[in-house]
């Protein structure tokens, strides 16, 4: 297993936990309890952002820029 693999995982596994304590927070019965999600849902969103940029700038993870009519198009879509 490469850098590149090891990493594609590591962002996985922390988008993978970002969604379970996202829907703790969503299904908790206390403050306390949706508070303790909240709290490891936003470290978890950090981590996350952390691992992307990471990526993106050893070229891992490359992103498009998108046309502005392609943007426009979906806006028009979802506007209806």
């Amino acid at each position: 297993m490469n850098d590149r693999d090891l990493m594609q995982n590591l962002l996985n596994l922390e988008k993978g936990a970002c969604d379970l304590f996202m829907h703790g927070a969503i299904e908790s019965s206390s403050t306390d309890v949706r508070q303790t999600f909240s709290t490891s849902l936003n470290s978890g969103l950090q981590m996350q952002d952390q691992i992307y940029n990471k990526m993106q700038q050893k070229g891992w993870y490359p992103t498009e820029q998108v046309q502005q009519n392609k943007i426009e198009s979906v806006k028009q879509k979802f506007s209806c």
